[in-house]
């Protein structure tokens, strides 16, 4: 089943193209980690499949909901981490879950607590959810903004640039954080990383772009297949500069 469609999918600035005539598919069950240098279009195209800015063509549809036609219903199938996860440091975890809760239409008031809670257990901070945003490492944080983004229980959850300023332990504790999330509750995800190493350890698919346009898409072991010998890294590389 496709969880995320992008279909034609154009975004301009000006004169400048951002995103060019891209169109992929996100599978159930999937952890896609979606690559490109810097300027290749990976946040433009990430902001526009929550519903932050317009394309000027083309369909983005979330579980079958068209981002555009049927934008409520769409984005409540998403939870993402657009950059760096904002919380207001002298409130506790909780609290500021507790807040951001409130944003969620489908969850009924006397089941906000108890579902703040659960997201808080998830991503094992429920020992700290009482202890003030500001005592946290960067590591707790993005843990916490995995739970934000879990609160409305979606089917697909995107992050950009998660491993951003995260020493060795905390990158570890935030990949058996997604492959949990991906095994035990099904959650599909969207990775934008630079680190390749990283995301071949916990993605089954990529998807490659180039100056706003698809290069290439497909499984891991078909990656590894066209690279042969080549690391992936390498091939990456190439990938960039042919």
């Amino acid at each position: 089943m496709k969880v995320l469609e992008i279909e034609h999918i154009t975004k301009k600035a000006g004169r400048r193209t951002l995103v060019d005539d891209m169109s992929f598919d996100i599978l159930q069950g999937d952890v896609c980690g979606f690559v490109g240098p810097n300027g290749a279009g990976k946040t433009t195209l990430i902001r526009m499949i929550t519903g932050l800015i317009r394309p000027e063509d083309g369909n983005i549809r979330i579980e079958g909901f068209d981002v555009q036609r049927d934008r409520m219903k769409a984005l409540a199938q998403v939870g993402a981490i657009v950059e760096s996860p904002i919380f207001f440091p002298y409130m506790s975890g909780q609290d500021n879950l507790l807040n951001l809760v409130k944003l969620h239409a489908n969850i009924p008031k006397e089941q906000r607590a108890p579902r703040v809670d659960e997201v808080l257990r998830i991503v094992g901070l429920e020992a700290r959810g009482k202890d003030k945003v500001k005592t946290y490492s960067l590591g707790m944080k993005q843990r916490l903004g995995i739970a934000q983004a879990l609160l409305g229980n979606p089917k697909l959850i995107i992050l950009d640039e998660p491993a951003n300023g995260l020493d060795p332990m905390g990158i570890r504790e935030l990949r058996n954080l997604i492959l949990e999330l991906n095994a035990k509750h099904g959650i599909t995800f969207f990775v934008s990383s630079h680190l390749l190493d990283e995301l071949q350890r916990i993605c089954s698919r990529f998807v490659i772009i180039k100056e706003g346009k698809l290069v290439w898409q497909g499984t891991q072991e078909q990656w590894q297949q066209i690279a042969g010998s080549i690391s992936l890294e390498d091939h990456f590389v190439e990938m960039m500069t042919s």
